[in-house]
């Protein structure tokens, strides 16, 4: 067995070494590691590549979003088990071997994904709900979830806490993913119409539309996610792509509730540009 390790960088070379260093400490001989180079920078890629060059690497001067640079990152790749772990993270554990053993020993898991930490050791609530209309006040970066994380909007769309080592969920968040090839490649990879965020929570959709389902393993170990070292150099494009991406999610997968469009779209083309005004103070 074996795993292809496919991450997505942009711009973020300090973090990308130190996500690749923690790394090979858990991989096999038989284990693949594939980084596909958004807007490649030689001069800061050079560095990091003569360090690692066992990784293949795939630098590229365009910048077509982390699904595309997924589905690149699996192309380049054979192994039949397919990790996505982001630039900005780092592997404190047995995570590889962890989430190839769970997906080998599930048939009907489609999507495993380790205990995520933030920075500062808190657990980051990488399991969740499929967005609805509490996910406006109980998503992970609500107002409400920043300020009261225990309020019940919270609790019912983030799953931080587990009994007995796993947990069926929704979707899981990209930062570190796992998934069997036979299952990618029947879902066609990801889908390149999110730019960026909720690629995730689509592919998690559209995973148990198939009759799969997507487990929670903390126990299998954890990743450091930092978060922001690639969206820190372009923080308006970042935050209008979030929301352009979840207006794409509620129109794929809405169904009758599309009626609702109008609305939802315009709430959070409001939400963004809030962001958005914010953003552009603090610079």
């Amino acid at each position: 067995m074996a795993v292809a390790v496919l991450v997505v960088n942009y711009r973020a070379y300090p973090a990308l070494a130190r996500c690749l260093a923690s790394l090979m400490l858990w991989l096999g001989p038989d284990d693949e590691v594939a980084v596909v180079d958004w807007v490649s920078d030689a001069q800061a890629l050079d560095p990091v590549r003569a360090r690692f060059p066992g990784v293949r690497w795939v630098p590229r001067v365009d910048n077509r979003g982390f699904a595309a640079g997924v589905n690149l990152a699996a192309a380049a790749t054979t192994a039949p088990t397919l990790l996505l772990l982001n630039p900005d993270s780092v592997v404190e554990g047995p995570v590889v071997r962890g989430l190839e053993r769970w997906l080998a020993d599930h048939p009907r898991c489609a999507v495993a994904g380790p205990q995520v930490l933030d920075a500062d050791g808190q657990v980051q609530a990488s399991a969740r709900r499929f967005p609805g209309v509490t996910t406006a006040l109980g998503g992970r970066t609500s107002w409400l979830t920043r300020r009261f994380p225990g309020n019940w909007f919270a609790r019912r769309n983030l799953v931080t806490t587990v009994e007995g080592g796993h947990q069926v969920v929704d979707w899981l968040a990209g930062s570190c993913l796992a998934t069997p090839r036979a299952v990618f490649a029947a879902l066609g990879g990801l889908d390149e119409g999110f730019f960026l965020y909720w690629e995730d929570a689509d592919y998690g959709r559209r995973a148990t539309n198939r009759g799969y389902e997507c487990h929670y393993v903390p126990a299998v170990g954890a990743v450091r996610h930092t978060g922001g070292e690639s969206s820190a150099h372009a923080p308006v494009r970042s935050i209008r792509a979030f929301h352009r991406s979840a207006a794409r999610l509620f129109w794929k997968h809405a169904g009758l509730a599309r009626l609702c469009a109008p609305l939802v779209w315009l709430g959070l083309w409001l939400r963004g540009e809030v962001k958005v005004a914010a953003a552009r103070l603090r610079t």
